[in-house]
């Protein structure tokens, strides 16, 4: 056997990875985060050796390991990072790696890739792990198990390990329900297992990154770590720590009893689990962002500003009104107009008609065409609703087609918005979903779906095999966004899961957009797309400027507030505009004007948030990759304690630059801060400032009122 005891190093992006490779076992990670320069040979093996842990009574006689794939055959006691099995019966893994391959070109020629093969006769199984360090300093890795052996191998779970420094001593991982998804919260990391997990194939109510950080960690402070789970289906993700003095996060996709059981040859990969880490959480965000936009997936064109009818219309839909609102918003300055739910045969309410994809003759006598026609005509591009992977029972497809629906034997699972779940796994389901799909949009010039998915998959069980299918309905799901892609490869693709619910890594592969939440309230969205933010940027996150009462809270809201909001994301409207006012619409048009100007820097600059000490006050902005353009939003959000606020200290900024700094309004539209009262001297006129004391020693601000906001451009002199 040859002799694999070596530390490989990784460098890429400003981020070092050290792979402690031994004769038996799973490769370790020792460490990844700031890059460590250049490490000889003899240093390696130095680094290697300080990692070792010592024999301690009570324990097994050799230290015991905390690997990519952790194994009780290596001293581990937490969570497997492996359970398989054979005909029911468990198996433990003992790997010898038979292959080690280095790749890619990291910093100064460094490797950026490692793929290890492992084999392990017990089990009679190959295990393949790839372990990547991307250009923008995020990590990435994956496993894959192939059965060797003669008979099936059930794989059950497969989780990989990444070590976390010991002094982040809080867990981070975000909360939320439909309506607040991804509600940001930390908290002491004890000794044990703080699991999360998807087990419903939706995340409103599940966080998607989870890690540790130190306990003063804020957005600008504190070292963290966290990783994401690039799968669109059921996810597990355990950050445990345990009394070996190891601490980390476990992550993988949580698999079903039956769901993977792989046949002789047959191989099941893992999602790619991504990870990433900075000084504060928006360094680390910064990261992902930079990964995420690097992908050959990412949209290569500015974003259109979208207006969605939901809002508008909702199921009363008919073309002269919707011709109304086509005008309107065209000359609000939309580049996309979309017609939501509503569109197709019987559908006058959600308690029908879903998976019946053809157009309403008696809401559309004439078909789409003539409001697709009349879109177009207006320069804007036609987008349309579709849930292709849900049912109503009260359907023409349910009621000729019950066995197409997932179920088990006995009992149909609770319903959820009158609906159940199209058995995609069935492969006739599949072709009717996808052909009645193919014949809309052969049939009438659309540019964009918006593809929802409204409820969790409670037991999913296909009738055609009697096993659950998470898996294989998700695998099913990619399938048939690459399908109608390849057929209509202009088509953009929006991901909508009731809002929030399905904004993973896996799904932005077919996708270029997700619905941040079904709350258009910006108050509710400050929280909403901060969390958002710490995995996708602002250019995929779809935010709109609503009506003046929230639908969703009852709250009335400004203008400049609702736009405000949405400026920094894919801009939309989610607004009845034939009910607003001339002056309304002149403002909203002018916000888009803004919004358009400001697209390039915001959709490519670096997303920043302040640690401000009043906690009445949110600020956030995006700052040009060459620093040399910043815009921030100040939104006082409730009244607090001290008035006026203490000094804001703006973050991101050159330190030796000079900045003006000054208000941003759109075109025609006056300032809220007036002269007199609650104003400070430099509003009117500006400041001119180095970025060092804008960032540490702040400016003093205009007191602002409850739900007011306003912008500051910040630019180089």
């Amino acid at each position: 056997m040859a002799n694999f005891s070596r530390l490989i190093h990784l460098r890429n992006g400003g981020t070092s990875l050290c792979l402690r490779i031994t004769e038996r076992g799973v490769p370790q990670v020792i460490y990844w985060g700031t890059d460590l320069g250049y490490l000889s040979s003899a240093q390696c093996e130095e680094i290697s050796k300080s990692q070792y842990s010592a024999v301690v009574s009570g324990t097994s006689d050799i230290p015991p390991l905390f690997s990519l794939v952790p194994q009780q055959s290596e001293g581990w006691i937490g969570t497997p990072g492996l359970i398989g099995s054979r005909q029911s019966g468990a198996l433990f893994s003992a790997f010898i790696p038979i292959d080690v391959q280095t790749d890619g070109q990291g910093t100064n020629g460094a490797p950026s890739e490692v793929t290890v093969t492992l084999y392990d006769e017990e089990a009679d199984i190959n295990l393949t792990i790839a372990v990547e360090v991307t250009p923008s300093g995020v990590i990435r890795g994956q496993a894959k198990v192939i059965n060797t052996g003669a008979d099936g191998y059930e794989v059950q779970s497969l989780l990989l390990g990444l070590p976390t420094p010991a002094s982040e001593t809080y867990v981070l991982d975000q909360t939320g329900h439909h309506l607040r998804e991804r509600d940001i919260q930390k908290h002491e990391f004890t000794i044990g297992s703080h699991q999360r997990e998807i087990n419903v194939a939706r995340g409103h109510t599940i966080s998607s990154i989870h890690g540790t950080c130190q306990p003063n960690t804020s957005w600008q402070d504190g070292l963290v770590h966290y990783v994401h789970v690039a799968w669109s289906g059921n996810t597990r993700t355990i950050a445990e720590k345990d009394t070996q003095g190891y601490q980390g996060i476990l992550a993988g996709e949580l698999l079903f009893p039956g769901e993977v059981v792989l046949k002789r040859g047959e191989e099941y990969c893992s999602p790619w689990i991504v990870g990433t880490w900075g000084h504060g959480l928006d360094e680390a965000a910064a990261r992902m962002h930079s990964f995420v936009r690097s992908r050959t997936a990412h949209p290569a064109t500015e974003r259109p500003v979208t207006l969605n009818a939901w809002e508008a219309v909702y199921f009363d839909q008919s073309l002269p009104r919707l011709l109304k609102l086509v005008d309107l918003a065209a000359e609000a300055g939309a580049e996309r107009f979309v017609l939501d739910d509503g569109w197709f045969s019987g559908r006058r309410d959600d308690t029908s008609s879903l998976g019946d994809w053809t157009v309403s003759a008696e809401v559309w006598p004439d078909g789409l065409s003539p409001l697709a026609d009349a879109v177009h005509s207006k320069g804007m591009q036609f987008g349309l609703w579709f849930e292709p992977e849900m049912v109503n029972p009260n359907s023409q497809v349910a009621r000729e087609h019950p066995d197409w629906m997932l179920s088990p034997r006995t009992h149909r699972p609770q319903e959820a918005r009158y609906q159940q779940v199209m058995d995609l796994t069935n492969p006739k389901a599949f072709e009717h979903v996808k052909g009645q799909m193919l014949e809309v949009l052969d049939s009438t010039q659309i540019e964009y779906i918006k593809w929802d998915f409204n409820r969790d998959l409670y037991e999913a069980v296909s009738p055609t095999t009697g096993c659950p299918v998470y898996h294989q309905q998700t695998l099913a799901t990619y399938r048939l966004l690459r399908d109608i892609k390849e057929a209509h490869p202009h088509l953009e693709i929006e991901s909508c899961a009731g809002g929030g619910g399905r904004i993973d890594l896996g799904i932005m592969e077919y996708a270029v957009r997700i619905w941040g939440s079904d709350c258009t309230d910006p108050i509710e969205r400050k929280q909403i797309e901060a969390g958002t933010c710490l995995l996708l940027p602002p250019e995929l996150i779809g935010s709109h400027v609503a009506s003046p009462v929230s639908h969703q809270t009852g709250r009335t809201l400004n203008l400049s507030l609702r736009a405000s909001n949405a400026l920094f994301s894919h801009m939309g409207i989610e607004w009845d505009l034939t009910t607003a006012s001339a002056s309304e619409l002149k403002e909203l048009a002018s916000w888009v004007a803004l919004h358009k100007e400001l697209r390039p820097m915001l959709h490519s600059g670096r997303v920043v948030h302040l640690d401000h000490p009043d906690r009445g006050y949110w600020v956030h902005g995006v700052v040009s990759v060459d620093q040399t353009r910043a815009v921030y939003a100040v939104t006082r959000l409730h009244s607090s304690p001290q008035r006026p606020s203490p000094a804001l200290c703006l973050p991101g900024l050159e330190a030796t630059t000079t900045y003006r700094v000054r208000e941003m309004l759109p075109q025609g539209v006056e300032s809220e801060i007036g002269n007199g009262q609650g104003s400070v001297p430099w509003w009117g006129t500006g400041l001119e400032l180095p970025g060092s004391v804008l960032e540490h020693s702040g400016i003093r601000f205009p007191d602002l009122n409850p739900l007011q906001t306003v912008l500051l451009e910040v630019s180089a002199r």
